[in-house]
């Protein structure tokens, strides 16, 4: 069984930076894509960025240049660095582990999300 626990969220001014931190219990990690999403009141989930077993990376475009997501095989952890905030990157973001089929994510395990206000 996978649990994933987040944590890194809070509130943050405008032009502001923020690091969130998920980790991973279970073996498969290593192995795992892992990612972010967000959700945002009244709007739907959104993928944020993906990470491969292998190091690759994707971001949505709402992020690119602004975020970036890594991860530590060895502390079963992901991360997701957030830099240049704006009041739109106000959600609960999720992590999760899942793969890859077919050129789309499939996320299978999720964290219980952390709350990001960006705010003045």
């Amino acid at each position: 069984q996978v649990q994933l626990v987040e944590s890194g969220g809070g509130l943050e001014q405008p032009g502001g930076s923020l690091r969130l931190s998920c980790a991973a219990s279970g073996s498969t990690f290593s192995i795992s894509t892992m990612g972010w999403y967000r959700q945002a009141p009244g709007k739907q989930r959104e993928l944020v960025a993906t990470i491969t077993s292998d190091g690759i990376t994707d971001y949505a475009g709402s992020v690119k240049g602004r975020f970036t997501i890594s991860r530590e095989n060895a502390k079963r952890t992901v991360y997701l660095q957030m830099n240049s905030l704006k009041p739109e990157d106000t959600a609960v973001y999720y992590c999760n582990l899942g793969g890859y089929s077919s050129g789309r994510y499939f996320p299978d395990y999720w964290g219980q999300g952390t709350q990001v206000t960006v705010s003045s």
